[in-house]
């Protein structure tokens, strides 16, 4: 269970990262209450999986799927670069936190 709370974790730190990203184009109450909920969220998730993961493994893939997360989304959502090496390079960093989870 403590894997699925530290996925959940990442995916709402996604969305808080998302929400920055909305904030500067839409300075509105629902983008406040979406950053400070995704985060909110994301810090609750991350340390409830952190009762029983080892700190520094919880934290890298947690900022692992927060970066490369992020990094799509803003690929899909915002129109960013799209390039080969940008894709190869995320998937590095998602790659290293399977990894991480492999050898837990």
């Amino acid at each position: 269970m403590n894997w699925v709370y530290l996925i959940l974790a990442g995916v709402f730190e996604m969305i808080g990262v998302l929400m920055i990203n909305k904030l500067h184009k839409d300075r509105n109450l629902m983008s406040i209450i979406l950053l400070v909920a995704g985060f909110g969220l994301s810090f609750l998730f991350l340390s409830l999986a952190m009762k029983t993961l080892p700190m520094g493994t919880a934290y890298a893939v947690w900022t692992g799927i927060g970066a490369s997360g992020g990094a799509v989304l803003g690929m899909i959502f915002y129109g960013e670069s799209r390039n080969a090496l940008r894709i190869l390079f995320i998937a590095m960093v998602l790659g290293s936190a399977v990894g991480l989870k492999l050898v837990s």
